[in-house]
């Protein structure tokens, strides 16, 4: 998981303050995550086991032949929201011990608490299951907020309402952890979506659903929906939800087509950025700061999390385009929430957001848009008379961020057997009638550099490291010839290490 920035809030962060700005005092507003319900049309209550289709594009349509995938079955099997992050229940050990495991696209450990914490309701216990098996091998893994630590090792999973079957998944029993388990959420571990690369300790621990695709053998290919998009904060209603469906896409969970970008490189969930539009405005950016160093899609972000650069670009568009004059900086760096009069909407003074992807076809890009809905997210009342908003954006020091803010807007598609995702308007993201995101396209990429992903610094300034490191290695051929040619005394006694092996440092 890649999130540095201090200001971020992510799905870790359930409780927390922030200082709201009203007249001339501040009050501390405890964060409260909205309720609310949404519906999926379709009538979850058919039974399709159909055989396995082509959209064209060969995405698989419906179901696996051999029947280990129905995916109505899935339709509506997470739980929670944004805040709180999206959660799937599953089984795990003989007999089967039920937790909730929240969903994470940008990690590649499936990690559950195995010992008891005073923020969970319950743990996997390891010793009560006859089909665990311990690596003797522990692990540690550091979030921006938050880290864990503890062993590895196998023992049987099934999803309840996933495929059919069990399959034996490496697990890392948490034995210890702080600021990860925090009060307030329903969730005991983490399901990591993402690929080998990021795992820990290292890639040779298999993840979640390449053992999945392994031993079950369902497509390479699973999507999601989350549905907290656009809920009141005071509403009463049945708390939102969402589906992650195993092996494939289900149609009634989105509208129109699903638009494809290729994925960049296989770690995160990388894809390349085109630009940006805010309203109407394009930020008119160099491509590269978009994606520098990366740009991924998160479910495990609550935010959309943009470079300084971007971030400041964005906010001062949004500060033009906005009818609200002289807006608190403390709004958009995430330490006050905006209110306004309760029953007074706040979102006609905002724009909308569109994000430009490459598309597979490279000459071309689409448009993924958001409504102002979703990123001036309410969060809370003050006595009965205030509804209180926050920024769903933030500044990131380590890349682009597509997270839970921009994802609630759209049914996802991670089709990793073509290398590529996928988004169409998902059939949750509507409020009041009216739809929150928008998807568009194809647009001419030809006004873009032929690749706008982030490197490290190239010409000239690889030129001249190339150049100092033959120059070195030259130096260093020539004295070892001097060596072997001149008779000299040579101390054996000594040992030569290299201790600046170069280590890419990847986490959340």
């Amino acid at each position: 998981m890649a999130r540095a920035a201090a200001a971020a809030v992510s799905t870790r962060a359930f409780v927390f303050s922030v200082f709201l700005g009203v007249s001339q005092c501040y009050f501390t507003v405890p964060l409260k995550i909205s309720t609310g319900s949404y519906n999926v049309s379709s009538d979850v209550g058919v039974t399709r086991r159909v055989v396995l289709t082509a959209d064209g594009d060969g995405l698989s349509l419906a179901s696996d032949p051999s029947g280990a995938v129905n995916f109505l079955d899935m339709v509506n099997n997470l739980q929670g929201d944004y805040g709180r992050g999206y959660y799937i229940e599953m089984s795990i050990g003989t007999p089967g011990q039920k937790v909730n495991i929240l969903v994470d696209t940008g990690s590649s450990n499936f990690a559950v608490a195995a010992a008891p914490h005073p923020f969970i309701t319950h743990y996997f216990d390891a010793a009560l299951s006859g089909t665990y098996q311990s690596s003797g091998r522990t692990v540690a893994v550091r979030y921006t907020q938050g880290n864990w630590e503890g062993e590895l090792g196998t023992d049987r999973v099934s999803i309840p309402n996933g495929p059919n079957g069990s399959a034996t998944i490496n697990i890392a029993a948490i034995l210890s952890s702080e600021g990860f388990f925090l009060p307030g959420v329903n969730w005991q571990g983490i399901l990591g979506l993402a690929y080998p690369m990021l795992a820990r300790p290292d890639s040779s621990v298999v993840p979640f659903f390449n053992s999945l695709v392994q031993q079950l053998g369902i497509p390479d290919i699973f999507s999601l929906q989350m549905c907290g998009a656009g809920i009141s904060a005071s509403s009463t209603a049945d708390p939102p939800g969402g589906s992650l469906i195993m092996g494939g896409i289900e149609p009634t969970l989105y509208q129109g087509s699903v638009w494809y970008t290729p994925i960049v490189e296989e770690w995160y969930f990388q894809v390349e950025v085109l630009k940006l539009e805010v309203g109407d405005q394009n930020l008119d950016l160099d491509c590269r700061e978009y994606n520098m160093d990366k740009a991924i899609v998160d479910s495990g972000t609550t935010l959309l999390r943009l470079p300084v650069n971007v971030f400041n670009a964005v906010v001062e568009a949004i500060t033009r385009s906005s009818l609200i004059q002289d807006f608190s900086s403390g709004f958009w760096d995430g330490s006050k929430l905006a209110c306004w009069m309760k029953g007074e909407t706040p979102w006609r003074f905002f724009p909308k957001l569109s994000i430009y992807l490459r598309a597979t076809n490279t000459s071309q890009s689409f448009r993924i848009t958001i409504l102002p809905k979703l990123y001036i997210q309410p969060i809370t009342d003050v006595d009965g008379t205030l509804d209180c908003f926050r920024f769903g954006l933030s500044s990131s020091a380590n890349g682009l961020v597509i997270g839970a803010t921009v994802m609630e807007g759209f049914y996802v598609v991670f089709d990793r057997a073509q290398r590529r995702l996928g988004f169409a308007l998902s059939s949750c993201a509507v409020s009041g009638g009216e739809a929150l995101s928008e998807v568009a396209g194809p647009f001419s990429a030809a006004d873009v550099a032929a690749n706008c992903s982030w490197a490290p610094p190239k010409e000239p300034f690889m030129w001249v490291i190339s150049y100092a490191l033959m120059a070195v290695c030259a130096v260093v051929l020539i004295m070892l010839l001097l060596l072997l040619v001149l008779p000299c005394r040579r101390n054996r006694s000594g040992e030569i290490t290299d201790e600046s092996s170069l280590v890419r440092h990847r986490i959340k």
